[in-house]
């Protein structure tokens, strides 16, 4: 068996970080920042212990742009020659471990794989590092043009530190524009512990009243990260309107928040962050992808759907731990067992956020829950833990706007609405006015109606039937109200078999040969309507499925049920007693007209058909 050792070539490597190492040329600057924050924030921890004596002085990290030069500029802790060779010159060889093993409890550093500080040769065409160690001795310059080759030299520099200074390529000059650095500082650095500064701003401030009130131009330093990270902070140190400012610094512009939930655990995994309930509207899509991941305050992503359960990706706000397994780059999560124990612990959370506050004010939840019930909803049809949970705050409200849990609502129907196969019929609208006229007929029989007219609500009932399994969801318009809920009961009719034929063969000769609506002649009371289009419930939510789910109709046409009520006056009088044929298959055409618009279901031509109709019939 022979043994070896593989070998790298060296001139082969940074064409390999140049091109496939990041995902996006812009993420060096977060790299390049994130090694200045380390170098400060081990000069920092070596200060707290004592090994440290000078003063720390200013430590904000300054992004310069100078002639053809991007410089990043801190007053960490520096580096001697030896450590120069140590850590630049050797790819993949980071300080940040043996640092961490020695002041783990004390100190956060960002970096790990020790391949961050190339990042730089993707957009620039020779890079300087010009450093001095915090221990004092002379300081160091290092350049290299990217390729194996480097020159190490002593040079001056006062200061302790490290300035690193980009030559940006002919490619990347986008990287010397102030607004394009700015705008990834703001992305990526916002919320790093120590000041980041870009040059100076313009603020305005009035001085005078009147006629005399003038406005004082003053240039200020531009610190970009001036706002602290709430989630880092106590939750018992902050007010209501800490985390809505907050939210208003997160997403200007933005209506406030429901309420929130403030992260903060430390095992098995240190996570912290606050997730906020938006206020939502009927489409979830736009929603999505408003969580921000950061690791250690870098900005990391804000596609979190690997970390955060898919329902919960409708929820804005910020997660920031150091043990979400990242990829080398950073750019993006890498699955493992901790993700995993983290969305379990995000689910939890929730689930009881949301379990307190209906407990704790009923009253409240039930005002908040059109919007909470997209969470909800979505939750307990993907989330099987979820469901489990959710089924004790979950609601359904009625028209009336009276809300009830599932179990206090299958109580409050069981005397009325249980059909001859002993299912609870739950009847429901998504349309209160538009099916005002089924509702009143429902109503009619004492049936309890409920509201569902939420995107999420086709496939929310479906998944509640399958796990109930004791009821079905009805629609009120997908049958006669008599039968809305299936008795053994019939209604005789006033009208006598063939005088029925009569009838059905005057609809029969108004209705389309082929393709056209069922029909049926039904005994129903004389208050109900003459003639009824109603929507079978099983096709009508097939249909509705895939239209939601982008499928179209595929060509089908819709189908539809009309009943002639034998018992309404208008059919059993009017109807029957005309003598001319024409005058009956007219009337009988507009009977049907009525029904069809009852539906919203006249359109365009034949919509001005109805009306020009309507007009004959009054005059």
């Amino acid at each position: 068996m022979a043994k070896g050792q593989i070998s790298v070539q060296t001139e082969n490597i940074f064409p390999i970080i140049k091109k496939f190492l990041y995902s996006d040329q812009e993420i060096f600057l977060r790299e390049l920042v994130s090694n200045a924050v380390d170098a400060s924030s081990k000069l920092r921890t070596y200060s707290s212990k004592g090994e440290f004596k000078g003063e720390l002085g200013d430590m904000t990290i300054d992004i310069i742009i100078e002639d053809e030069k991007l410089i990043i500029k801190d007053r960490g802790i520096g580096m001697t020659s030896e450590e120069v060779d140590k850590y630049l010159n050797q790819l993949a060889f980071s300080s940040a471990e043996e640092f961490l093993e020695k002041y783990k409890d004390e100190a956060n550093i960002i970096g790990h794989f020790g391949l961050g500080f190339y990042s730089a040769f993707m957009v620039a065409d020779k890079v300087e590092v010009l450093t001095k160690s915090h221990k004092g001795g002379p300081a160091s310059k290092w350049s290299c043009t990217g390729s194996p080759e480097y020159d190490l030299e002593e040079t001056d520099k006062e200061d302790r530190g490290t300035e690193i200074v980009l030559y940006i390529s002919e490619d990347s000059k986008e990287f010397l524009e102030k607004a394009r650095i700015e705008t990834l500082l703001n992305k990526y650095c916002k919320f790093l512990p120590f000041p980041i500064r870009f040059g100076t701003k313009e603020e305005s401030t009035w001085e005078g009243e009147g006629d005399d009130r003038k406005e004082i131009k003053t240039e200020v330093d531009n610190v970009i990260n001036s706002k602290d990270p709430l989630w880092k902070k106590n939750p018992s140190e902050l007010t209501d309107e800490d985390y809505k400012e907050f939210y208003s610094y997160l997403y200007p512009y933005s209506m406030p928040p429901l309420f929130w939930i403030h992260l903060n655990i430390d095992f098995p995994f240190n996570l912290t962050g606050i997730l906020y309930f938006p206020k939502v509207n009927n489409s979830i899509e736009i929603q999505k992808n408003k969580i921000q991941l950061y690791s250690n305050q870098v900005y990391v992503t804000d596609d979190v759907s690997q970390i955060v359960p898919e329902f919960l990706t409708l929820l804005h706000g910020v997660i920031d731990s150091p043990d979400i397994p990242l990829n080398v780059s950073r750019s993006y999560l890498q699955s493992d067992s901790n993700v995993k124990k983290i969305t379990s612990y995000i689910t939890k959370k929730v689930a009881e956020k949301l379990n307190n506050l209906f407990k704790e004010d009923r009253k409240a939840y039930e005002d908040k829950w059109s919007e909470i019930s997209v969470f909800a909803k979505y939750g307990m049809i993907s989330e099987e833990k979820f469901y489990d949970k959710a089924e004790k705050f979950c609601l359904l409200k009625n028209i009336k706007g009276e809300h009830y849990t599932i179990s206090e609502y299958k109580e409050k129907i069981e005397a009325t609405q249980k059909d001859k196969h002993d299912k609870l019929i739950h009847l429901y609208t998504n349309d209160v006015k538009g099916h005002h006229s089924f509702i009143e007929s429902a109503e009619g029989y004492g049936y309890d109606i409920l509201e569902m007219d939420n995107i999420i609500d086709n496939h929310f009932m479906q998944h509640l039937e399958q796990k109930l399994g004791y009821g079905t969801f009805v629609r009120v318009d997908s049958d006669t109200a008599d039968n809305l809920v299936q008795k053994d009961e019939t209604k005789e009719s006033v009208l006598s078999q063939k005088e029925q034929e009569k009838v059905e063969g005057i609809f029969k000769s108004i209705l389309p040969e082929s393709g056209g609506p069922n029909l049926e002649m039904k005994a129903l009371s004389p208050n109900d309507l003459p003639v009824i289009v109603t929507k079978p419930e099983f096709m009508r939510r097939m249909m509705e499925m895939q239209s939601l789910q982008g499928m179209g109709d595929n060509g089908m046409p819709e189908i539809f049920n009309v009943v002639v009520n034998t018992n309404n006056p208008l059919v059993a009088e009017k109807l029957v007693k005309m003598r001319s044929e024409e005058k009956k298959e007219k009337f009988a055409s507009y009977l049907y007209d009525l029904a069809r618009l009852n539906q919203n279901m006249l359109k365009g031509e034949e919509l001005s058909g109805f009306i020009k109709k309507s007009l004959e019939f009054v005059g």
